[in-house]
């Protein structure tokens, strides 16, 4: 009976392709009035695409989002092919009817204009008056290019390659052209991603991996086999549908009724999870949950002024308590969009399976749109209450005065933590933004690193990445804030700052007289050049140890915050040193691999030990 039916589809789809119709959303539809000829976007290799995977299966925060996600996907390729960003004036209708019966095959209910309320323009807007490929290229400088080359020219199927290339177009999104996506006035936030999946790509924007590394558009890629199998499914269902749904198929059909009504269900679910009570676990890591926002709200007194710990340029920093009593720091991020909603889940389930007992643990986090408020992002982290290392070094509320063994304890937690980021885990984490406010205190006063929300994950076989800069002024390597170039050494650098400031008891820019300002470490550097590092020492601290000692820690200081990347030691060499109390050469320019390899004959790596936390 199947083969009877399947060959009965066979002659039916031949006759209505030679009577001019379609088969769309269980509707006739003549073929003269899509207006497919008359569109120059390939709206039919978009199709062909999504047939290749699994169609309404979308890995994306909303359908709107995926709508929006389509159209720039289709922009790209009639960038490729003609050096324009959008079709012609006289074109834009037909194409967005096109669109329209493809949106309807994926997802049947949905209207482009009365759902999401984009307009045809949407195809056609520019930004900053940038049409045209040249245009946009004399916009950002060849350095740039190149950078966004190097980083997106490669396969884009696996997660390092694809989290490289979207964090340099992020970086080119806001800053170089200003203004983020509005409705139907530009579409800014788009254009890199466009011109970088155009010509950037190594397989162009018709591709699978393309698709949803760039646009965040997962259609699930069969083997061959399997989309063989996946099509001759379909039209099982579209012979039910034409014969009437007959007893063999109509089974069928409920049973995919209720499926695709299942996950529905499921996904509009998770879509609304801040408004559902309970936690959402993520994924394989049962580390990671995610939060109502309601229960967020309440925890923090509907974020309440007077729950702000920290401020920063990416968002405040809320104090709060959770259901079963837990403390928790929760980090909300401001002036984003939920484009990057599915990377940013993807970077914390990683970071939240880092555990040390020198990092801030991370319990999870919260994404959803708010009325009046805007897109949320949020992260929750466990609480660490005894205060900054900032507050104490630099705070007059904060009474206790630390000791030197403390400061010792602080420096070495520090290295550890940071040795574990760069060599402990796969791929290895730069933090970028470690300094005196992100090393947070227990009441045992180990340090613990926090502040993940800037941090980069080096891509396998890379020793440095190209990003716009990020971090706090004094504390920012040279080679980063001249260039953007960022490596596990710009943590060493931020590192030695940090035990400056230990040190000396003086903060990472020095005020000087009158309005002229003194970076910490080149006056530190200045002391020890002119043979008087001891004068580096703060000699208020209490317990303070030998000279020698103390003459080391300032030589490992100086040496961490060189100016010169790779005069720098790594976190491991740093971690040696510290432990075994070997002495660095005074002379400023001896072989590192002379300390590495002396230090290493005392001493082993013992941060890797931390890590149970």
């Amino acid at each position: 009976m199947l083969f009877f039916f399947f060959y009965l589809y066979l002659g039916l789809v031949s006759s209505f392709s030679s009577c001019g119709f379609f088969i769309v959303s269980g509707q006739e539809t003549p073929s003269t009035n899509l207006g497919f000829l008359s569109c120059p976007l390939n709206i039919e290799d978009l199709r062909e695409l999504i047939s290749e995977g699994a169609p309404k299966v979308l890995d994306i925060q909303t359908e709107c989002q995926y709508i929006l996600e389509g159209i720039r996907l289709l922009r790209s390729d009639y960038l490729r092919s003609t050096g324009y960003f959008s079709p012609p004036p006289n074109t834009i209708s037909s194409c967005w009817d096109a669109y329209q019966v493809l949106i309807s095959e994926s997802i049947p209910d949905l209207r482009i204009g009365s759902t999401c309320g984009f307009k045809p323009t949407l195809l056609s807007e520019s930004c900053m008056s940038i049409t045209t490929r040249s245009q946009f290229e004399r916009l950002i400088p060849k350095s740039e290019l190149q950078v966004v080359e190097d980083a997106c020219n490669q396969s884009l199927d696996d997660y390092s390659p694809c989290f490289s290339c979207r964090h340099i177009l992020q970086g080119l999104n806001m800053s170089d052209f200003g203004g983020g996506y509005d409705g139907n006035v530009s579409d800014c936030n788009g254009y890199p991603y466009i011109y970088a999946a155009a010509f950037g790509s190594r397989n162009g924007p018709i591709n699978l991996s393309t698709a949803k590394c760039l646009f965040s558009l997962n259609f699930n890629a069969f083997d061959r086999k399997s989309k063989n199998k996946h099509r001759v499914w379909l039209w099982a269902v579209l012979i039910g549908s034409v014969c009437g749904f007959t007893v063999a198929f109509f089974v069928v059909w409920v049973f995919w009724e209720r499926h695709r009504g299942r996950n529905k269900k499921n996904k509009d679910q998770s879509e609304t999870m801040g408004f559902v009570s309970g936690v959402e676990i993520i994924g394989d890591n049962n580390s990671l949950a995610r939060f109502p926002f309601e229960e967020l709200k309440k925890a923090t007194e509907n974020f309440a002024r007077d729950n702000i710990i920290g401020i920063g340029g990416y968002g405040n920093v809320y104090k709060g308590t959770l259901a079963d009593g837990a403390e928790v720091a929760l980090k909300r991020f401001k002036n984003l969009s939920a484009a990057g909603d599915v990377m940013f889940a993807h970077e914390l389930e990683v970071i939240a399976s880092i555990r040390h007992v020198n990092l801030v643990a991370v319990r999870g986090y919260c994404t959803i749109k708010v009325p009046w408020q805007g897109h949320q992002r949020i992260m929750v982290c466990d609480l660490v209450n005894n205060g900054s290392l900032y507050e104490h070094l630099f705070d007059s509320r904060m009474k206790k005065q630390l000791s030197w063994p403390i400061r010792q304890k602080i420096a070495l937690g520090m290295a550890r933590g940071l040795a574990y980021l760069h060599y402990g885990v796969q791929p290895a984490v730069i933090h970028r933004d470690v300094k005196a406010s992100n090393v947070l205190l227990d009441e045992a006063f180990e340090p613990k690193l926090a502040d993940f929300g800037l941090a980069k994950f080096t891509p396998e076989g890379q020793t440095h990445i190209h990003t716009k800069v990020a971090g706090t002024f004094g504390y920012v390597a040279p080679e980063y804030a001249l260039y953007g170039q960022l490596s596990e050494r710009s943590d060493v650098y931020s590192f030695g700052v940090v035990l400056l400031e230990l040190l000396s008891g003086k903060r990472a820019v020095i005020e000087a007289s009158g309005a002229t300002t003194l970076l910490l470490a080149d006056w530190a550097w200045s002391q020890v050049r002119e043979g008087r590092p001891l004068d580096v020492i703060d000699e208020s601290i209490q317990n303070l140890s030998s000279p020698e000692v103390m003459e080391n820690y300032v030589m490992v200081a100086v040496l961490s915050s060189h100016p010169e990347s790779h005069a720098r030691p790594t976190m491991d060499q740093i971690v040696k040193i510290l432990e075994s109390n070997f002495q660095v050469p005074s002379d400023m320019d001896a072989p590192l691999h002379k300390i590495d390899q002396s230090a290493a004959s005392s001493s082993g790596s013992s941060y890797i030990s931390g890590n149970t936390g």
